[in-house]
């Protein structure tokens, strides 16, 4: 049944419960003013504070704080993580050296996408995945009970907090030092600040300039970190924020569980990139994605724009693409830009409707409207992985 609101977006409540766990920064989240919630990894995600608009242009032009404690952490550590870690992940760990960060996949055994988590690695046989939604930690166990592998699954007491913008350099150099300075992108660092350990990562989910905070003994630290950082950016205009839908809109990332599920291969999600399909070793999902990348590929994602009036919010479910009566593919991701003052999306599509140039009709809300497949990114990230 799909929603027949064609201006509204629906309105968001949250019932707090202990089945679903909170962030160490809840109490500083619910102080600052956070007016909407959604559920990540089995915790509460604080998605908004302000007007939407708002958040967007203050992780353009100042900097933001992020409550992220729902990318939880599965580490892996003992005499076989290496080896181990490298089966589970589709990156190459042999150009992955120790405080390097790497974005990386996770598939079974038939090419289909598990998860998309940043890996960390802190030292030769130690290595941390900071997982999107989806259970890895039960997976990885699954994986090494009874087996020939010789290691150490669990999942830390650590919080990731995100810096992002571009008055997020100054501001960490101006609270950890000049070492920040010269932290390449995708790289991490160990340090402590007042008292708190922490894995000081250069990495975010903006495309922007930004950190990520991996605040150890986070159940007793949260809140002093929390406040921490909002003294610490008053000069620089600091705000919290919710994860920003259309900034990584913008710079095609795409969202696990929305735009890639694990009925959907690497290839046709655009994160081919991803994967070592090249490397000596093996790992799980290798052998079916050397097939499916000789074949080709039936459905991609691709970049939309669509409608003459601004949409509200974003979509709140798949919207259907239809030809001829029948549905041939959906809308995963839609929201408005105010910097390219349109309405952009993804979609996935039949490959022979996937050129740019494409028309087609989308039942956005309800409403048939038109929309026009367009080269992605939308626009260019400042961030770059190196």
């Amino acid at each position: 049944m799909h929603l027949k609101m064609a201006k509204d977006f629906l309105p968001t409540n949250t019932f707090f419960y202990p089945r679903t766990r909170l962030s160490p920064y809840f109490e500083g989240t619910q102080a600052a003013g956070a007016k909407a919630y959604s559920v990540y990894n089995h915790m509460y995600l604080p998605s908004w504070y302000r007007d939407t608009d708002e958040e967007y242009w203050a992780l353009i032009k100042d900097v933001v704080i992020w409550d992220v404690a729902v990318e939880r952490q599965v580490q892996i550590k003992g005499p076989d993580a290496f080896k181990f870690t490298n089966y589970i992940t589709t990156k190459d760990l042999n150009k992955c050296k120790v405080n390097q960060c790497k974005f990386t996949l996770i598939c079974d055994g038939n090419g289909g996408i598990i998860n998309d988590p940043v890996l960390s690695r802190l030292d030769d046989n130690l290595f941390w995945l900071s997982i999107s939604d989806s259970d890895v930690l039960l997976w990885a166990k699954g994986l090494a009970h009874n087996s020939k592998w010789n290691v150490e699954l669990s999942e830390p007491d650590v919080a990731p907090m995100q810096v992002q913008g571009p008055k997020s350099r100054p501001l960490m150099i101006s609270i950890f030092g000049s070492k920040i300075e010269s932290l390449p992108y995708y790289h991490n660092m160990e340090t402590t600040l007042s008292g708190m350990s922490m894995l000081v990562t250069r990495t975010g989910y903006t495309g922007e300039i930004g950190y990520e905070i991996y605040l150890k003994n986070a159940q007793r630290d949260g809140i002093k970190l929390w406040n921490t950082m909002l003294e610490a950016g008053k000069s620089y205009n600091i705000s919290p924020g919710g994860p920003s839908l259309i900034r990584r809109l913008e710079h095609g990332i795409r969202n696990y569980g929305q735009d890639m599920r694990l009925e959907n291969n690497p290839y046709e999600v655009g994160l081919g990139f991803a994967v070592d399909l090249d490397q000596e070793a093996d790992f799980i999902g290798k052998k079916a994605l050397i097939q499916i990348k000789k074949q080709k590929l039936k459905q991609k994602i691709v970049g939309i724009e669509f409608g003459t009036e601004r949409m509200k919010g974003w979509n709140e479910d798949c919207w259907p693409i239809m030809e001829n009566g029948k549905q041939i593919g959906s809308v995963t991701t839609a929201a408005y830009s105010p910097s390219l003052k349109k309405n952009i999306g993804f979609a996935m599509l039949p490959i022979e409707k996937t050129e740019i140039g494409t028309k087609i009709t989308i039942i956005s809300r309800g409403i048939k409207t038109g929309a026009t497949v367009i080269k992605e990114p939308f626009a260019k990230c400042k961030e770059k992985d190196k």
